[in-house]
């Protein structure tokens, strides 16, 4: 049994692994912002009357959406230096992660603003309201509350996709533990390790998901 699992190995490795959480969590929290942000704008763009903005916007959600993730990491860090533009590893992780899901953010912020009753929009209307301010004061603090938990939800997921940023190298946790196994030509513990750091760190945050779903789910019941 020693041969396959060596607990000595886990402690020595185990602060190079807890130096990969550290990226992973920041990387995904940095692209976790930047989706929340660009989802909003898309799905406002998507609203917008002019045929000309919110067609093409449509089309390049559907498209990145449609698109697999790592393609889109190669596309953004390979192409650029194409073109004499040459990113930063870490940004092009989180401008990738970032960008992917905010297509799907956008998704979910269009269906809470969709949900906001018509007749709210019209008083916004007759209150002679500009714009933004029918956004501002009216429809997002009605928007955004119901759609926290299924916003939430793309944390978990951004955090579970960081692993493909080691093929641009990024040097996050399964990076880490590549790196080690590679040195010592030890694979078991390493690998385990990440599954369980993964494991260690997603389960409470879907378990806090599911809780805010609930509490919102309860709230808005009640009104």
């Amino acid at each position: 049994m020693e041969g396959l699992w060596n607990w000595g190995f886990v402690w020595q490795t185990l602060p190079i692994l807890l130096e990969g959480v550290v990226v992973t969590i920041q990387i995904s929290v940095l692209s976790y912002l930047l989706a929340l942000v660009l989802g909003l704008v898309l799905a406002l763009l998507r609203r917008n009357p002019r045929f000309w903005i919110s067609r093409p916007t449509g089309e390049i959600v559907e498209f990145i959406r449609s698109t697999p993730l790592l393609v889109q990491i190669f596309f953004i860090f390979y192409v650029g230096p194409q073109f004499g533009v040459t990113i930063h590893p870490w940004v092009a992780g989180i401008l990738a992660l970032g960008i992917h899901y905010g297509t799907y953010t956008s998704e979910v912020y269009r269906a809470g603003l969709e949900g906001v009753i018509k007749g709210q929009w019209e008083a916004a209307i007759a209150l002679n309201l500009s714009k933004y301010h029918t956004y501002r004061d009216i429809v997002l603090p009605q928007a955004i509350p119901p759609i926290i938990p299924t916003l939430g939800n793309y944390l978990i997921g951004i955090f579970k996709e960081t692993p493909l940023l080691s093929v641009i190298t990024i040097a996050e946790l399964l990076t880490r533990a590549k790196d080690v196994a590679s040195d010592h030509f030890r694979f078991t513990e390493p690998y385990i390790m990440v599954g369980v750091i993964f494991l260690v760190l997603s389960i409470p945050a879907s378990y806090f998901v599911n809780w805010s779903e609930r509490r919102f789910k309860r709230g808005y019941g009640r009104k």
